[in-house]
């Protein structure tokens, strides 16, 4: 049982709390927020090379403590342990990329000379920054931020979510025995009160949240107020068209896959799938079939043809309530739908059809393994299908004429978008949305622009 006020480890297979942990007092604000002030007088004197070579040594650790890190991850929030062990890799890869290229990236640029001056842009670091992150990515979340602002020179104090503490001490530790020096990265355990007052307090230069849009919108109104910049990452509803194909069951397949990468649990999975009406049944068909083989199993010892788990009671809960809603507006539900007779909190494979374009369902997030399928009949009906969304985070379109899928693909309104792929994800290119899916990016060269003092600096010859 989830205790308001408490971090806690519970086992997504199992519902056993394996760890509690308090949230710090009200009093200590304060005095994170001057240990954080404190830390980036020293950190951003020493030269980038030398904060550099400090989170290389960092990724070097995260990949030498893979095994344990992934297992740490799994009994958090329930992600098979092979996925967890890919996603600590691939966050190691972030933490290089920015060792390996932040001081190319904050290089003085020139803009301007004339016989008596020369001007530049410096890329400075502007303080102490909060970072607010999800559970879905316990430490692909944490390096997309904390990499390119530690390179930098900004110092971090990181909330992290309720549901995954040993992920955030691990991380913690990683920090420690890298050498990042004290007060440069904190891990805290704190209220949302707390987090208002993080943000309220005028040290604090910046707050960077991955999470939900009533989130967003909660951090981003404490933000303004307090005129402090913000990176909003909230989600999606992201569209993936198949216009066209020579093999549906390839097609399905590659689908498939994709939509159940950590459960369903993705911003950027493929939420809704529409499919041109030739191969739309065939389609559907070869997806009920996918769905109806896995059964549920123990994301500490993945097997073929079996599912894992969502993070949380509260997101099985709302999943299967989502489904419901959706049957009561007029979908289809072919497969799925429901929780097993199991304990833990899995929610079965499900694939749904005709959720009613306009209903309030239709707008919403389906955040875990729901295939939600939509028949179009044109690329114009499709398209308008596919933009049709409040969010705008990535989305995807295939077709045998690759022309035909490029011209759709730059008619999409999001901020990745792919043709005949998904959009690609590595540390060398940027995520992020448009909509309500927030503003900002992170990764990528322009990772590194968001929390900076661009500085005009003009030099007399």
């Amino acid at each position: 049982m989830v205790t308001p006020g408490v971090f806690q480890t519970i086992n997504p297979a199992t519902g056993e709390v394996l760890a509690e942990y308090p949230t710090i007092a009200d009093g200590d604000v304060d005095g994170l927020v001057a240990t954080s002030r404190e830390a980036f007088a020293s950190w951003r004197s020493l030269p980038i090379e030398e904060r550099a070579a400090k989170v290389e040594k960092l990724a070097s650790l995260l990949e030498e403590n893979a095994d344990e890190l992934a297992s740490i991850m799994t009994k958090d929030m329930g992600k098979p342990l092979h996925e967890a062990k890919d996603e600590t890799e691939f966050s190691a890869e972030i933490f290089r990329y920015y060792a390996t290229n932040g001081p190319k990236f904050a290089a003085d640029q020139q803009v301007s000379e004339d016989d008596d001056t020369v001007s530049y842009i410096q890329r400075r670091p502007v303080g102490p920054l909060l970072g607010i992150m999800p559970w879905n990515f316990p430490y692909y979340q944490i390096a997309r931020f904390a990499a390119p602002n530690l390179v930098l020179g900004n110092t971090i104090i990181l909330k992290h979510a309720e549901s995954c503490p040993e992920s955030a001490l691990a991380m913690q530790r990683m920090m420690d025995e890298a050498g990042i020096p004290e007060g440069v990265y904190q891990n805290v355990f704190a209220t949302h009160e707390q987090i208002s007052a993080f943000i309220a307090h005028p040290h604090v230069q910046g707050v960077s949240l991955t999470g939900s849009e009533r989130a967003g919108a909660a951090i981003a109104e404490q933000a303004g107020k307090h005129l402090k910049k913000a990176v909003l990452e909230l989600g999606g509803s992201d569209p993936y068209v198949i216009l066209s194909t020579d093999d549906v069951k390839a097609a399905a397949e590659q689908a498939f896959a994709v939509r159940m990468e950590n459960m369903g649990q993705a911003c950027n999975s493929n939420k809704r799938m529409i499919v041109m009406d030739d191969i739309y049944d065939d389609f559907v068909s070869e997806m009920v079939n996918l769905a109806s083989d896995l059964k549920p199993g123990d994301p500490s010892q993945p097997e073929d043809n079996a599912y894992s788990p969502l993070s949380s009671e509260k997101a099985a809960e709302g999943l299967v309530d989502q489904i419901q809603r959706a049957k009561a507006a007029g979908a289809t539900v072919h497969v799925g739908g429901d929780r097993p007779d199991l304990p833990g909190f899995y929610v079965q494979p499900t694939v749904v059809t005709d959720v009613p374009q306009g209903s309030e369902i239709y707008y919403e997030e389906f955040f875990g393994p729901v295939i939600n399928i939509f028949r179009v009949e044109s690329d114009e009906e499709a398209l308008q299908l596919a933009n049709d969304s409040q969010y705008g985070l990535g989305s995807a379109v295939f077709a045998t004429d690759a022309d035909r899928a490029r011209k759709f693909a730059d008619q999409l309104d999001a901020g990745m978008v792919g043709a005949n792929t998904s959009p690609e994800e590595s540390a060398e290119v940027p995520f992020g949305g448009v909509k309500r899916s927030g503003y900002g990016r992170e990764l990528g060269p322009v990772g590194m622009d968001e929390f900076v003092n661009k500085r005009l600096f003009t030099v007399k010859k």
